[in-house]
């Protein structure tokens, strides 16, 4: 069955191929047609809502069924900022660097117990016959007071989960922990109610 993944994120890309692959999908993104859509205006307030608009747009391009996940990092000191606006918090162009370095600055002096937070992972699918349907998935963690490894994308560097800093577990592990690894099998549970 071919599944459309409306994301221009390479690395959030290859994260969701590597998870739906296994579970029979034939994975396409905007690469593999001819055109290159326009981006879409993430207005939503919610997670939910910001991966319902990119599904959505999906779904209208390609007529196919489409997933988007709307994914952030609520810091607990920062009154769940940067939240929606994780991928552009340092402004735009989305730069991973300069996100860490805006998020270390409005932690400068925080102690390590009140560096709470979580990551969070909405996943919206939508079909052609108007169906839909959102999951969400959450890790909790501490933000470190500097970046360590360079595995993973986003803030990875700075989240320290369960087993350490997402930017030195191996993929398994993460997809295993991560919010987008809970939210991913949740999707496949709700995905097969739909089929």
């Amino acid at each position: 069955m071919k599944i459309f993944i409306a994301t221009k994120n390479k690395k959030k890309l290859i994260e969701l191929d590597r998870i739906l692959t296994p579970m029979g999908f034939e994975v396409l993104c905007e690469r593999d047609f001819d055109t290159e859509f326009e981006d879409v205006e993430e207005t939503g307030t919610t997670f939910e809502e910001n991966a319902l608009i990119k599904a959505r747009a999906g779904l209208k391009n390609t007529g196919l069924i489409s997933v988007a996940d709307d994914s952030g990092i609520c810091i607990d000191y920062l009154d769940g900022a940067p939240g929606i606006f994780s991928a552009r918090y340092a402004g735009e162009p989305c730069d991973d660097i300069k996100n860490n370095e805006k998020l270390l600055s409005e932690l400068k002096g925080v102690p390590f117990e009140k560096r709470t937070g979580k990551y969070v992972s909405s996943i919206a699918c939508v079909f052609p016959d108007g169906r839909e349907f959102t999951v969400r998935g959450e890790c909790y963690g501490h933000i470190a007071t500097e970046p360590k490894g360079d595995g993973g994308f986003g803030y990875d560097p700075l989240f320290i989960g369960e087993t350490g800093y997402f930017s030195l577990i191996t993929p398994e592990e993460k997809d295993r922990l991560s919010h987008r690894g809970k939210s991913l099998k949740l999707f496949k549970e709700e995905l097969k109610k739909y089929l």
